[in-house]
């Protein structure tokens, strides 16, 4: 089963260690959030050491189809965000506990 971390448990859970209020961790986390989402705005790549690389990348205009019908349409040109972790965070995340 899959359960989702969310930003209330990253609030709560960095309220028990460092024991500020809720409210202002709130802030520190919506600060962060606006921070990274302001740069990949303005096109920069958001680099936080030993965590990973945020990336905005523009896709172009093409043609997809409906694998049920098979029916053609076009999907529009958009940016997406690429999140590509460092390698310290691969390390991490690939450690076998015991």
């Amino acid at each position: 089963m899959r359960i989702n971390l969310t930003k209330k448990d990253i609030i709560n859970s960095t309220y028990m260690q460092l024991g500020f209020s809720k409210r202002i961790l709130n802030t520190i986390l919506d600060d962060i959030l606006y921070i990274i989402i302001e740069n990949l705005k303005k096109n920069k790549k958001v680099k936080i050491s030993n965590f990973g690389t945020f990336e905005l990348r523009k896709k172009k205009e093409r043609v997809g189809r409906n694998p049920k019908t098979r029916e053609k349409k076009f999907i529009s040109a958009r940016n997406v965000v690429l999140f590509k972790a460092s390698k310290d965070f691969k390390k991490f995340v690939n450690l076998k506990n015991g």
